[in-house]
């Protein structure tokens, strides 16, 4: 039902993208600051990147337009500790990454809303739909295996289809008369949960007596934030009577 609704939403965006009027294409790149929400226990962010590409409507008033974006984007969060380990104070720093490559789809509006000889500012809202295609979660399957239970998160209970919104603000910087520059920063929350794992309750030898280790549903959702720089090309349609 969630693919049918996108597939929907994504034709009916294109339709206003005509090819018959003006349209621009960018590519970009940047920073992705990535965060989660877990039940019980905060995380550190993860630092780490992301690239996509779209296309754009480009009315004759150049004020508002239709767009739609796919990019690659690795999400998650971190998990760092620092430990003292003598009176010297020499430190050791352990760190634990959760990575998740989403492939993401944006369909929304662009609206300038400040436009110079030499820059032009503008704002971003969209709806996003993420398909995650692989994870890093296997480095730590050993662990769980070893505690006989789920220490850190598995690739099961990863939920492969999420969505979302994506909010932003950018400037483009005009390089010539069909090339500018773009310097972007944006927010990704997202609605579903990328994770859930059911609530568990094991019994295990340890120190040859039986314990029992327990825990409640957990949900993990993301958060992130993205600096992006690229290029915009402007395919301009001029008719001539």
């Amino acid at each position: 039902m969630k693919k049918t609704v996108l597939l929907f939403i994504t034709m009916f965006l294109l339709s206003g993208i005509s090819i018959a009027q003006s349209r621009a294409y960018s590519v970009k790149g940047g920073l992705t600051v990535g965060t989660q929400k877990w039940e019980g226990s905060d995380r550190d962010p993860l630092f780490s990147y992301h690239g996509a590409a779209s296309i754009e409507s480009v009315p004759e008033d150049n004020s508002f337009s239709l767009f739609a974006q796919l990019g690659y984007h690795v999400k998650g969060s971190a998990w760092r500790n620092t430990f003292f380990t003598n009176q010297s104070g020499s430190i050791s720093i352990s760190s634990q990454k959760f990575k998740y490559q989403n492939v993401s789809l944006i369909l929304g509006f662009k609206r300038n809303f400040l436009e110079k000889a030499n820059s032009n500012l503008y704002y971003i809202f969209g709806v996003r739909g993420d398909y995650t295609v692989g994870t890093n979660l296997d480095e730590y399957k050993q662990i769980n295996e070893f505690n006989n239970a789920p220490i850190y998160p598995f690739d099961e209970a990863v939920r492969k289809w999420n969505y979302g919104a994506t909010v932003g603000a950018g400037m483009e910087i005009p390089l010539s008369d069909y090339v500018g520059g773009i310097i972007e920063i944006s927010l990704h929350p997202d609605f579903s949960d990328q994770y859930r794992q059911p609530a568990y309750s094991v019994t295990v030898l340890q120190n040859g007596a039986n314990v029992t280790r327990s825990s409640g549903e957990q949900k993990i959702r993301n958060l992130t934030l993205e600096i992006s720089v690229g290029f915009r090309f402007l395919h301009k349609i001029e008719y001539i009577d």
